[in-house]
């Protein structure tokens, strides 16, 4: 997104300014997965912070990527993500909110992304982005970086956490809004409208089933009295 430093703090107050550090954006830059491998494989802190700092103006949709990626993983997680969810709804009121940085507490920045722990979910993330690589391509281009496509993507992104938030525990039903937020940060990243498409109809999918799956439980339970 429109990002130029990424501001951070240790309380409600403190902020630091970082300067930017991202690789450019033109034709001859490494694709997505190259650039996250780099990252990963490079020096400096492998934590939230240090990822914001490398990538910049595609920051926002990395941090939803992330954040949004363990529940769409079709695993039931027994509202553990919640958290997760909550913090990418505070960074999509910054988006739409107009903020060219993200501000997070200095102790989420700290938070470690690599590592064994992380291993699995990365390597996960890693095919999931060079599936989409092998057909995506930049298509309709004019539609992102701009302040309302900021605002559509920051709303959409609330849409599918709270989607997934909502969701029963131990249902795995928060699985198809958070990949629907998972697919849209990547789809914004590639500049690529098809797969914005994609995350659309798997979100709105998702939401779907939750009514449907939701109301006939709460029937079947009215039906017990």
């Amino acid at each position: 997104m429109a990002d130029e430093r990424v501001q951070t703090g240790a309380g409600a107050g403190a902020t630091q300014d970082r300067p930017r550090a991202g690789p450019p954006r033109d034709d001859e830059d490494p694709t997505l997965s190259e650039q996250l491998e780099g990252w990963l494989a490079g020096e400096g802190e492998k934590t939230l912070g240090g990822l914001i700092d490398f990538f910049g103006p595609k920051s926002f949709a990395f941090v939803f990527v992330l954040l949004l990626g363990v529940p769409a993983l079709p695993l039931p997680t027994g509202g553990a993500t919640h958290v997760f969810e909550v913090i990418a709804v505070l960074v999509a009121l910054q988006l739409i909110a107009g903020r060219e940085q993200i501000w997070l507490p200095q102790r989420w920045c700290g938070l470690e992304l690599a590592g064994p722990r992380r291993e699995r979910f990365l390597t996960g993330l890693m095919k999931l982005i060079r599936r989409l690589e092998r057909f995506s391509k930049p298509r309709f281009r004019f539609l992102f970086q701009h302040r309302l496509s900021n605002i559509v993507f920051g709303t959409l992104v609330i849409a599918g956490s709270v989607g997934a938030f909502v969701a029963p525990p131990f249902t795995g039903l928060d699985t198809l809004p958070a990949l629907g937020v998972v697919l849209l940060s990547l789809g914004v990243l590639l500049e690529d409208v098809v797969v914005v498409v994609v995350a659309l109809v798997v979100g709105f999918v998702g939401v779907v089933l939750e009514i449907i799956l939701g109301s006939a439980a709460v029937h079947g339970v009215g039906s017990l009295f």
